[in-house]
């Protein structure tokens, strides 16, 4: 038997910020045939964004490395209230889509867009592994320097 994510959670010492309501006329996630689509998540640290600027200019890639990483964990908040409180429900992450708000002549967008993989991996095991995009961008919400979106699926009731 495989160790909860809560669990893992814990161990290392990650708690999941609140969940924030969107803003806009949209959902956290919506769930459709048991895949469920989290909208972008940002750094945000119990709706208060931590981290704002553009990589390569105010913010240093391992600094936006830790911005993907808070804003994965609000993508782990989405996913807990989509699996009625329970991470052990989902079956897997398939896609991972990461943002990276920076200068024209930054390219180690791979490296910040980590944080996000190296999470999910590090809280669902293999089930965390997944199929990703990582894209520079000029600009994203709230001038926060990292934005993640996440697809992942609901674990088949036996």
């Amino acid at each position: 038997m495989t160790e909860a994510p809560e669990k893992r959670l814990s161990a290392q010492n990650l708690t999941l910020p609140l969940v924030s309501k969107p803003a806009g006329n949209l959902l956290g996630f919506k769930i459709d045939r048991g895949q469920i689509y989290v909208s972008g998540q940002l750094p945000l640290e119990d709706g208060q964004v931590k981290y704002t600027g553009k990589v390569g200019a105010e913010v240093s890639r391992d600094t936006a490395y830790e911005a993907a990483k808070l804003a994965t964990l609000n993508v782990i908040a989405q996913l807990t209230l989509a699996a009625d409180g329970n991470l052990s429900k989902i079956g897997e992450i398939v896609k991972v889509s990461g943002f990276v708000n920076c200068v024209s002549d930054f390219t180690d967008i791979p490296f910040v867009i980590n944080g996000a993989s190296d999470l999910l991996v590090s809280v669902f095991g293999e089930r965390g592994q997944h199929a990703r995009f990582a894209i520079g961008v000029a600009s994203l919400p709230r001038g926060v320097p990292v934005e993640i979106e996440v697809i992942a699926r609901l674990r088949d009731e036996a």
